[in-house]
């Protein structure tokens, strides 16, 4: 198996294991590879959910730029949604499980087609 392989191995069992929901793994795919090489740096791969500058960032940079929503406070509601399903004490949130869940949360999997 390659290590993007081994990753999404990884996100696959915190969706089924920490966020209690079965992954569509054909999505979860798509959405890591959409990470690019951020998924590969320990810094870049996780997402810092007590930093209010790095939510602002998933939302402008994902949820605005890439799934294309208008800008509203729905999309940093669904950001604290996400966070909290993933756990707030759990240290390590993936950034492609986040994506992968705000992209469910929206019904963009479309984006991904």
């Amino acid at each position: 198996m390659s290590k993007r392989d081994d990753l999404i191995a990884k996100y696959a069992d915190d969706l089924r294991n920490k966020c209690k929901m079965e992954p569509d793994m054909d999505l979860l795919t798509k959405v890591t590879i959409g990470c690019g090489p951020a998924i590969y740096n320990a810094d870049s791969s996780t997402v810092a959910g007590s930093d209010p500058s790095e939510l602002e960032t998933v939302k402008k940079n994902y949820l605005m730029k890439k799934l294309g929503l208008a800008d509203s406070p729905a999309l940093m509601e669904a950001i604290t949604a996400v966070i909290n399903t993933y756990g707030q004490s759990e240290r390590s949130k993936y950034r492609a499980v986040i994506y992968y869940m705000l992209a469910k949360h929206f019904n963009k999997e479309s984006v991904y087609g």
